[in-house]
Parts: structure tokens; sequence; C-alpha cells
């Protein structure tokens, strides 16, 4: 595959597991400088050490994405310590407990559309100017299959990931004449430590390995090379696209 990010300043949010970290691995691995940023010190700081630990060079930053000031000290972090931005990949959210629309909570709403959509244009506001300072770059964001289609008793986290497909694609034409990319992936179910906690029910697990055509959850990794795959050269002419990354989930 090479080293496509060789000397990139790579900013990503939620990165103390799952995705995040695959991610953050991963665009060190072909030479980026990466940026995790999370509100888990702990986790944040251990995906440091691994992408050290490999031979990259790689800094923590403490930030809540539904709070702008932590969105734009992310940002200014990224600049002080590597001086550019030229990358950003926003996966940080958080999952549903799963209610019907009318026995959610509102605080509970309040919650997920905070941190998965306005986290994301939180995010963006910030990394945005950063990017078109240094020329140009590419933006990721984790939206979901959740994001394409409804998913029972998923309502707040179904309008939150269909918000950011929609955010992708309007951010996209703002600035796709300035030289910046702006797509998302649309996972499916992914082997992370949320989903392993779900598998705990039989049922759950049969469930989800139902729902997808190819019969078993993606791996981490399988998503961090679709992001690299849109953050790098050979998705010169995509912008605004919510890729589906599901095993066949929508293909039905």
């Amino acid at each position: 595959m090479g080293r496509r990010f060789e000397k990139k300043v790579v900013l990503i949010t939620g990165a103390s597991g799952g995705i995040g970290r695959a991610t953050a691995l991963a665009f060190g691995e072909e030479g980026a400088r990466v940026v995790v940023a999370d509100i888990d010190h702990d986790g944040g700081r251990q995906t440091v050490s691994l992408i050290r630990t490999a031979g990259a060079d790689a800094s923590f930053v403490a930030a809540d994405v539904s709070r702008n000031a932590d969105c734009e000290g992310m940002v200014a972090h990224a600049l002080s310590r590597f001086g550019r931005l030229d990358i950003a990949f926003n996966n940080a959210g958080i999952a549903s407990p799963g209610f019907p629309i009318a026995e959610e909570e509102e605080i509970a709403w309040d919650r997920i559309i905070g941190v998965n959509l306005k986290g994301v244009f939180l995010s963006m506001k910030h990394e945005i100017p950063a990017l078109l300072k240094s020329g140009g770059g590419a933006i990721v964001n984790t939206a979901s299959v959740a994001g394409l289609v409804g998913t029972r008793a998923l309502g707040s986290y179904c309008a939150s990931k269909h918000g950011v497909v929609g955010l992708t694609r309007a951010a996209a034409l703002d600035y796709i004449d300035r030289g910046i990319r702006i797509n998302a992936i649309c996972p499916g179910a992914t082997r992370t430590p949320l989903l392993e906690s779900w598998f705990q029910n039989p049922g759950v697990e049969k469930h989800i390995m139902q729902l997808h055509p190819i019969g078993r959850p993606a791996d981490p990794v399988e998503m961090a090379r679709a992001v690299l795959f849109l953050a790098s050269g050979d998705a010169s002419f995509m912008a605004g696209h919510a890729m589906p990354v599901d095993g066949g989930l929508t293909a039905q």
C-alpha cells in the first residue's frame, strides 16, 4: 500500500478504541502524524502509545465533541503540535439505549444528537479553516447504516446519523471548489467493545448476524481501510459520498 500519508497531519476524534483507534494506527503506519482526540483520557493516551511504538508520531488531546470550546481546542492543539492540518476523521459517537420514540427521554435524545450530529458540525466548523490554511485536504465523517435506513427503537440514533449524511453532503458542496473533499463512511455492525457487550445476549447476536448477508461483523481494521481510501488521492473524484461498509446490509 505504501505510505500515502507521509508527513500529513491527521486529527481523529473518538480514537480511544474501536474504529477510531484502528484508523489512527493505520494512518500512523502510512506515515501520518496523528492527533488523537477523545473524552477517554486513558484510552486516548494508550492509542498514542501504540502509534509511537509502531514508529510514528502522535499526540493526545482531551475533547468532548459536543462542546464548541473543546472542538476549537483540539484543532488548536493540532496546529500547535504539528503546525498544520491535512485530514480529519470525525468518528466520535455514542450509541442509543434503544427505545421507541414515545418512550425515549428528552435528555437521552439531546445527548445522542449533541455528540453524534452537533459534534460533527462543531468539529468541521473548526477543522475546515485549518484545512484551508494548509491548502486543502480531506474530511471523513462516521455516519452509519442507520444513516441510510431506519431501525426500530433507534429513532434518535437514526436521526443523528441521517443528519451526519446530510451534513456531509452539504459541507462537501460548500468546500469542493476550495480543495477540501468531505465524505462519510456508513459502517455496519463492527466488532467494537460495544458490540461485544451486545453479543452477550445470543438473541441480539443472531439478529445482527441475520441483518448482514456476509454473515459476520466487520473488524475495525476494515473500517479503517475505507477511511484511508476516502482520505487519500485514490478517492480524488469523490465528494459528498456516504459509503456503506456494511457486509451487504443496505443492498437488500
